[in-house]
């Protein structure tokens, strides 16, 4: 079963809104490095004090965490919406079978179905 373009419509808009949702909080991590998807976390500098340097280093290595997994979602986003324009999505990257409509809605930027997961 092929899917019909009202389909593809309601699954791009999600991943346009994720998408967008995703920008938002990397935007709040970090600042564009001028790649598209890439950003560099922010460092706070809080004081200058041993106890205050600690902190500084504990949250920014959090927000880094953080923000590597937030592009790795939105490196998914973009790669599904590419997809789309090329005509390849909802057909799983590992045995070329059409991916569940179910499994689509559930996760739009699944490249995989749920054979192959």
């Amino acid at each position: 079963m092929t899917l019909s373009n009202e389909t593809i419509q309601e699954l791009k808009q999600k991943l346009e809104v994720e998408k967008e949702r995703l920008e938002k909080e990397l935007g709040i991590l970090g600042k564009p490095t001028g790649t598209p998807g890439d950003y560099e976390t922010k460092f706070d500098d809080i004081g200058r004090e041993w106890e205050e340097n600690a902190t500084e280093v504990e949250e920014y290595v959090d927000d880094l965490a953080v923000e590597t997994n937030l592009e790795g979602q939105l490196k998914e986003v973009s790669e599904a919406l590419a997809r789309m324009e090329k005509g390849t999505y909802g057909i799983c990257e590992n045995c070329g079978k059409e991916i569940d409509i179910e499994h689509l809605r559930a996760y739009p930027a699944t490249r995989t179905c749920t054979k192959c997961r």
